[in-house]
């Protein structure tokens, strides 16, 4: 036989047959017949020349041959199975930075993401910062935002409106003047967005006597949906939300702030096809 025909599928009956001296045994164990079993070990030893076990009366004893060849086979198949074990969990990795306020966009993505490009493991890291600097941060990828990026891929432009949960708003549609009964929800510590906003609506307009400032989007666009308020939230973020009832968008006008989220990628990565497979499936969810 050549080296082409060994037959490797044997090689693990020998071993495991070796193990118990037994063929009852070993069957059991590979859940094969007895037949099965010695017709393996036949097909070795005729690829071999010479016999690996001794047959007596009762049980099985291996050849000089057989018992010198057994460590190694032992050492080679284990080696083997430790390869194929690795590649089969092995996963690419891709290091993502992104900023909290993305959360509410980003994670039901990174959700698809898993069934469409289950070889690649996605590590996420959050930050309440908006920038990357791919010279001084361990980072493959990273969602930026901001009004002066202009680089990578633009994934959305931000444009907000006003939410609510549907048991503040009450069944009554709601206008602007009668906004001044909530209290305010804003995603940062200024009132910048809501004013811009309502620079864009006709009068008369809303008083805001009642504010709440939080550090983020998502922190106000969370108390909105508790009730503690109505806040003002770009559609992006909150379009899960609005598809489950969750939040509920009483005016159907929204204002560009001018800002976006992009998508920035480390240039020259060690493996670059996994990271531009995550680049090319996140853009088409987008």
């Amino acid at each position: 036989m050549s080296r082409r025909t060994f037959p490797l599928t044997a090689v693990d009956a020998f071993l495991v047959t070796a193990r118990f001296l037994n063929l009852t045994h070993a069957a059991r164990e590979l859940c094969l017949t007895q037949s099965a079993v010695s017709r393996k070990i036949a097909a070795l030893e005729a690829w071999f020349g010479f016999a690996l076990f001794e047959r007596h009366a009762r049980g099985l004893h291996l050849t000089p041959q057989g018992a010198a060849l057994l460590p190694e086979l032992q050492q080679s198949y284990g080696e083997l199975i430790r390869t194929a074990e690795q590649a089969r969990h092995k996963q690419s990795v891709v290091r993502l930075k992104a900023p909290t306020c993305a959360m509410r966009w980003l994670l039901p993505k990174l959700m698809q993401l898993e069934k469409t490009l289950p070889e690649v493991q996605v590590a996420l890291t959050t930050t309440t910062g908006h920038g990357v600097s791919f010279k001084t941060e361990p980072f493959d990828a990273a969602i930026v935002f901001g009004a002066q990026n202009r680089g990578g891929d633009a994934l959305f432009e931000e444009a907000l409106t006003p939410v609510v949960s549907a048991a503040l708003a009450g069944d009554a549609p709601l206008t602007l003047d009668a906004l001044s009964r909530f209290t305010f929800l804003h995603p940062t510590r200024d009132k910048t967005d809501w004013r811009l906003w309502l620079s864009q609506q006709p009068p008369p307009l809303p008083v805001m006597r009642k504010n709440q400032h939080f550090d983020t989007m998502d922190l106000a666009i969370s108390a909105a949906i508790q009730g503690f308020g109505i806040a003002i939230a770009d559609v992006k973020l909150v379009e899960e939300d609005l598809r489950a009832g969750r939040l509920l968008r009483p005016f159907q006008e929204s204002v560009k702030t001018g800002a976006s989220y992009r998508l920035m990628i480390r240039e020259q990565p060690d493996d670059a096809a996994p990271l531009l497979a995550f680049r090319q499936a996140l853009l088409t969810l987008s």
